[in-house]
């Protein structure tokens, strides 16, 4: 019995990961992002008294040009309001240590966009991100994705 016991803990240890209510990972055509190509991840929120944590990660070259990126990021609601705001991702110190994990071929940059977030309308959300950087393209950028995270937390749990 207590060796039954000792085979299920590694299950279980691997098995409790992160589970995200939302997560996607779009891929850029030839490792370049185009100031035109803006990418938008859409998803549905059913209650408005949960809090989630908003997290956006970045797959780049460990080749890449500059130590931050500039974006612009805007959140449509479901009743049209959409406002936006440029964002600067951090990539990398001064000295171009990358922040995030890398290996010879891409830097995985993993950023919250917004902790403890909670939504007023119930319906379909879409965040839009674009480049935002002085150039019409961007080589080195690989993969943008979008993930949203129940906390587990209710807005009842913030101290207004």
């Amino acid at each position: 019995m207590k060796y039954t016991l000792l085979l299920f803990l590694p299950v279980l240890f691997f098995s409790c990961g992160k589970s995200y209510l939302y997560e996607e990972n779009i891929k850029f055509q030839n490792e370049e992002w185009i100031y035109q190509d803006s990418v938008s991840f859409q998803f549905d929120i059913a209650d408005t008294s949960k809090l989630y944590n908003i997290l956006l990660a970045l797959e780049h070259s460990p080749e890449f040009s500059t130590q931050n990126l500039y974006t612009r990021i805007a959140t449509e609601f479901p009743d049209g309001n959409r406002p936006s705001q440029v964002v600067s991702l951090e990539l990398a110190d001064q000295t171009g240590f990358w922040y995030g994990e890398c290996n010879s071929t891409s830097c995985l940059f993993e950023a919250p966009i917004q902790s403890n977030a909670y939504f007023n309308q119930i319906g379909i959300y879409t965040i839009t991100i674009a480049q935002h950087m002085r150039r019409d393209s961007v080589p080195g950028i690989q993969a943008l994705s979008l993930k949203l995270e129940d906390t587990g937390a209710t807005r009842k749990d913030l101290d207004f």
